[in-house]
């Protein structure tokens, strides 16, 4: 195993951090404000627990966010294996058992959201609800699906082994193409920091990232042209927020989830892209704030 990053954290003087150990490896986790209503906020690629930043800004009061780096990415230790989804739930579960959290909230972001659903399918009693952002369902229709193959040219850069790792740890400006080619309006959104602070971990992070895109080639791929999440049904109440201007997830991949799931509604944020935490803070708070009740711990009232 790999020791965490020494690369310097990002400057956000509202988070603590700390590492816990979980199955055996060091997670780095952030927290903010530290009390109310707990949610877990997973990232995705090619970001870590700072994708949450401009969130937490707006969620000081009656929440306490939970945003771990994913196995081998941020300053999250880093393995040879263990970057399947049921591995990463396995991390995700097992963290909320170390914290002493029996059920907590739910947020995930791109491959956070789909690691998301996975927990919620595999363990729905620990989730209250789940507001998912900038990610596809389960259960997509093919013919969706099918004619935006092509949306997704990026990862064949990515998964395989030897060209994946080189690709991201020696080329960032192909890390810097995609954040700023998959928001739509990238002089808006990005800062020149953020952009050097996620290149750079990526570059950080490749063999995670990589060994993340196999496995998915691997193991979720076939399992979806299986229909395997057919078997099983959606119970938590969850949001699913999408941009209309999303590049990757288009809209049309967002319907059909209606014969698999108890309560799941679908909303489009007008003008956005598929980084709404970075775009859209404001409509990802509105959303937890409408999933999420806060709690207030002076009162003991939620």
């Amino acid at each position: 195993m790999a020791p965490h990053s020494e690369r310097p954290l990002p400057n956000d003087g509202r988070a603590e951090h700390r590492w816990p150990t979980v199955r055996g490896i060091r997670l780095h986790l952030a927290e903010y404000a530290g009390t109310g209503t707990p949610l877990l906020m997973l990232h995705g690629f090619p970001q870590h627990w700072y994708a949450w930043h401009k969130v937490a800004g707006q969620l000081s009061d009656g929440y306490r966010l939970l945003c771990p780096d994913l196995r081998g990415f941020g300053w999250s230790q880093s393995t040879r294996r263990g970057y399947g989804m049921d591995g990463l739930a396995d991390d995700a579960l097992a963290l909320l058992d170390a914290l002493g959290l029996e059920r907590v909230g739910l947020v995930g972001h791109d491959w956070g959201a789909h690691l998301g659903f996975r927990l919620c399918l595999r363990a729905p009693e620990r989730f209250t609800g789940y507001l998912a952002l900038n990610m596809s369902h389960p259960w997509p229709r093919h013919r969706a699906v099918l004619p935006n193959l092509w949306r997704l040219w990026f990862t064949a850069f990515v998964e395989y082994p030897v060209l994946g790792r080189a690709v991201l740890r020696h080329w960032p400006g192909f890390t810097r193409f995609l954040l700023r080619h998959q928001v739509a309006d990238p002089a808006a959104v990005w800062t020149d920091a953020e952009i050097t602070e996620y290149v750079g971990a990526t570059s950080c992070s490749a063999a995670a990232v990589q060994s993340l895109f196999w496995q998915y080639v691997l193991h979720e791929i076939p399992a979806l042209v299986r229909g395997t999440a057919r078997r099983q049904r959606l119970t938590v109440p969850t949001l699913l927020l999408g941009g209309a201007r999303d590049n990757v997830v288009v809209p049309s991949m967002l319907a059909g989830s209606e014969p698999y799931a108890d309560a799941l509604r679908v909303r489009l944020v007008p003008g956005a892209g598929h980084y709404l935490p970075q775009e859209r803070p404001e409509q990802v708070v509105e959303a937890v704030r409408e999933l999420f009740t806060p709690f207030d711990p002076d009162t003991q009232e939620v």
